[in-house]
């Protein structure tokens, strides 16, 4: 893969699709603060490397947080020095990696033109290339990340966000449906609050629970009131995790919260959990009997398997 990466170049238009900057950006970037420096064909026109993509997106974040165009580019040049003396074997300041692997490059090229099928594609390359841990973590989320911010930002309209989310929801469903599980393991229930739509972080929160023993069941998004509850009762899992991205279920039901965390301390056998952007932004401020307000995956499986048996 790092030899496919090293090899893998765009030309301008595949770079704008990329990153949402226009061509004329693009090129005033380099021509006036050297931030990259593409290549040229014989017929002049300009290749893009991977890390020159990169770059242009780590350039576009700071842009988007405040900074000069003059800042960001000085910030990359103070990057690419400590790059310099880190082949050097010399001490650098340890530094989060950002950048996006060349999957994720394709898919936004690919969901700038709302190609479904090329997506697809690419999402089964990438799972077959990585496994499925490394696959979440490298491609699905900082995807979803990106579609975010571009649909945030009014850089991608609402059918290119709606339509890369939906690709990558029906992929990882279909992931947890075909892998294989004990029947008789312990159940892990995930549910969307009502009026909540978002199921993805769901979704990938009960394919880790598959890896780690647990047999998942998802109840849909948006479900009926007191369906919840009521699948509870019947199927009465170990682990319950609650997802609200955003804060709507607890605005169109402002006792939702308070009813929920009464069941969960009626079945003190059951382990609930909620997460979310919404949910950790509705409950802030706000403290819950039998309810885990968590926003790491690592807090709800952190329970052994074994144990429940």
């Amino acid at each position: 893969m790092n030899q496919k990466k090293q090899s893998l170049t765009y030309n301008i238009q595949q770079v704008s699709n990329i990153t949402g900057l226009s061509k004329q950006v693009i090129r005033k970037w380099e021509e006036r603060y050297q931030i990259v420096q593409p290549k040229r064909l014989d017929n002049g026109y300009r290749i893009y490397s991977h890390e020159e993509v990169n770059t242009l997106l780590f350039v576009k974040s700071l842009v988007d947080k405040g900074h000069s165009v003059k800042q960001a580019a000085l910030l990359v040049q103070q990057q690419e020095r400590l790059d310099q003396l880190d082949t050097k074997n010399e001490w650098k300041p340890k530094q989060e990696d950002s950048t996006l692997n060349e999957y994720v490059l394709q898919l936004l090229q690919e969901g700038t033109f709302c190609h479904e099928t090329n997506m697809n594609r690419l999402l089964q390359k990438a799972y077959h290339a990585y496994g499925l841990k490394p696959f979440i973590k490298n491609v699905v989320i900082p995807f979803l990340k990106e579609v975010g911010d571009r649909w945030e930002k009014g850089h991608w309209g609402e059918y290119q966000e709606a339509l890369a989310s939906l690709v990558v929801r029906d992929f990882v469903v279909q992931l947890r449906r075909n892998f294989k599980h004990d029947e008789n393991a312990p159940l892990i229930l995930g549910a969307c609050l009502p009026n909540e739509r978002h199921e993805i972080p769901l979704q990938i929160i009960l394919l880790y629970g598959i890896l780690q023993g647990w047999k998942p069941v998802m109840l849909g998004p948006s479900p009926a009131p007191n369906a919840i509850q009521s699948t509870i009762q019947k199927l009465n899992p170990k682990i319950v995790v609650l997802s609200a991205v955003t804060t709507i279920p607890f605005e169109q039901d402002p006792n939702l919260l308070k009813n929920l965390d009464d069941f969960a301390t009626n079945h003190p056998n059951i382990k609930f959990y909620l997460g979310g952007p919404g949910a950790l932004k509705y409950t802030k401020n706000k403290k819950l009997q039998s309810i885990q307000v968590t926003e790491h995956i690592d807090d709800i499986l952190k329970q052994d398997v074994g144990e429940t048996y």
